[in-house]
């Protein structure tokens, strides 16, 4: 494959939310690498609660920051200048450029977004806001662009959305502002793919199905031949081309790009598919709680032989697990009473006193303290936390932005901070910049269980204490098994997908001439 002789680059959008977008993103620059390109990922706007935090300082979608390791680049504002995190159903903390500006209702972020209405030269007339906040996307791909040979851009949710559309930043708004061409990705294993393709087109403007080149076939299962016809009939109704059909599987491990569904209750993080190395395997309960941020902090404990992780949201799912963890949380004082509803307080405090591990993570560990003080996020002023630990927590305006390294267990650790909420440490045995009581442990920083000597060193204490025969494998290395998922990405696309054509959109654009499919949006 020749390099480009211009910056390339693509949108890849989805039919729904969770259609496959991120990871076929990853999966686009990882192939992309491997033939010598040098790649870039970028998404214009995200809404995520899992995020990650750049060298610089910053704050970006965390799955930006697996695809920026997808192209073997280190992550940038640049790669995610608008990052929303609700904080309810009704408000999010914006991020902009890697830093907070501001909580906004969604109505008061479109009005923020739309501002006055003013002309913007080679634009129609487009609300002041909206255009001034998409320059600064639009500059950011730009930047990107003139610096790799191919940006791999990600949209959000659908780009048929069409009461969003005046102020879209992220899906067809970035793609006619910058003249990328969009490759939409629909889920099959949800059904309905074919209405799915066609409708997105047939509610698109006719600029943007211009642009609008083609579709891809996310986690198909079975006989392919027995999807031919169909994509046939798609290709004579659209007048566009299906560039690959990729095939459902199991265990791909990337991070997700929210932890908002519900549907995480019960569910269970996929791990190795090896045996355990000593006699017994560990249990690890993750408390589901509301409005739960970085998740993905489990994903290193998944990822050991015999370790199994479940989420959950019941006291009596507490009492088989060997080590219970708090994550974080958007909502600490919103998660410590759902805790109290449902009984897991009570059930924390059982296992504390009986020297079982606990181990809370940022908004996981603010709630096992003795005092809240927070005017800030909830504005519920002074609460009482679990009081498993000495702690006091008072919420800052000023957000804490950090990627801390030092030592636990005798082990090096990395992490990364992403909190409002200030802990002073009143005793207990130091851990991680927090703390640790008996079987109790809390930190602020996140990621430090991808410390692979460190999470060897914790669970052969977590195994201790509970008496389990288990026996942490010596050699697991989260970043290599990181590294194998993001080939096997780079391998379905290379496999399943037309890079010919791929390259071809990548390097020139949506092909000339693409029909238009009625009746387009509305006006």
């Amino acid at each position: 494959m020749s390099r480009p002789r211009r910056s390339g680059g693509l949108l890849v959008a989805g039919t729904t939310s969770d259609a496959g977008k991120s990871v076929v993103t990853a999966g686009i620059c990882r192939w992309l690498v491997r033939q010598g390109v040098k790649v870039a990922p970028f998404k214009g706007q995200n809404m995520s609660l899992n995020s990650f935090v750049t060298r610089e300082g910053a704050e970006i979608g965390r799955a930006q920051a697996m695809q920026a390791q997808a192209c073997r680049v280190e992550p940038s504002a640049l790669m995610n200048p608008v990052l929303l995190k609700p904080g309810s159903d009704r408000t999010s903390q914006v991020v902009l450029m890697g830093k907070p500006v501001g909580e906004l209702s969604a109505r008061g972020y479109h009005e923020w977004r739309g501002g006055a209405e003013r002309s913007v030269p080679g634009r129609r007339r487009e609300t002041g806001g909206q255009a001034a906040l998409l320059d600064t996307v639009v500059g950011c791909l730009e930047e990107l662009r003139g610096s790799h040979d191919a940006v791999i851009c990600e949209g959000a949710g659908s780009p048929a959305e069409i009461n969003l559309r005046r102020t879209d930043i992220v899906n067809m708004g970035i793609a006619r502002a910058a003249r990328l061409p969009v490759l939409v990705v629909g889920d099959i294993d949800r059904g309905g793919v074919f209405a799915s393709f066609f409708g997105t087109t047939a509610l698109l403007a006719p600029e943007d199905q211009e642009l609008l080149a083609g579709y891809l076939v996310n986690k198909f299962r079975g006989d392919v031949s027995l999807l031919e016809p169909g994509l046939d009939m798609l290709k004579s109704l659209t007048g566009r081309d299906t560039y690959g059909v990729l095939p459902f599987q199991h265990g791909l491990g990337i991070d997700e790009e929210d932890g908002l569904r519900v549907s995480l209750r019960g569910a269970v993080r996929e791990s190795v598919v090896a045996p355990p190395v000593g006699e017994d395997v560990l249990r690890v309960a993750v408390c589901a709680v509301p409005l739960m941020s970085n998740f993905t902090d489990v994903d290193a404990l998944a990822a050991e032989p015999g370790v199994v992780v479940r989420f959950v949201d019941r006291a009596e799912e507490l009492a088989d697990a060997d080590l219970v963890v708090v994550p974080g949380t958007r909502g600490t004082v919103k998660a410590l009473e759902w805790l109290r509803e449902r009984g897991l307080a009570h059930a924390l405090a059982r296992r504390a006193a009986q020297g079982r591990p606990v181990l809370g993570i940022c908004g996981g560990f603010q709630v096992l303290g003795e005092h809240i003080d927070d005017e800030v996020e909830s504005r519920a002023g002074a609460v009482p936390g679990l009081g498993l630990l000495p702690v006091r927590v008072r919420f800052a305006r000023e957000k804490t932005l950090a990627r801390p390294v030092g030592e636990a267990l005798g082990e090096r650790v990395d992490g990364y901070e992403i909190h409002h909420g200030v802990a002073d440490v009143c005793g207990g045995e130091p851990f991680l910049d927090g703390c640790r009581v008996g079987a109790v442990w809390g930190t602020h920083w996140h990621g430090s269980l991808e410390s692979d000597g460190f999470r060897r060193a914790f669970l052969a204490r977590v195994a201790e204490a509970a008496g389990r025969r288990f026996v942490p494998a010596p050699d697991t290395s989260f970043e290599a098994l990181r590294e194998e998922q993001l080939d096997r990405l780079g391998d379905l696309v290379e496999r399943y997908a037309d890079t010919d054509a791929l390259w071809r959109l990548i390097e020139g654009g949506a092909p000339p001439g693409l029909p238009f499919v009625p009746p387009g949006a509305p006006t």
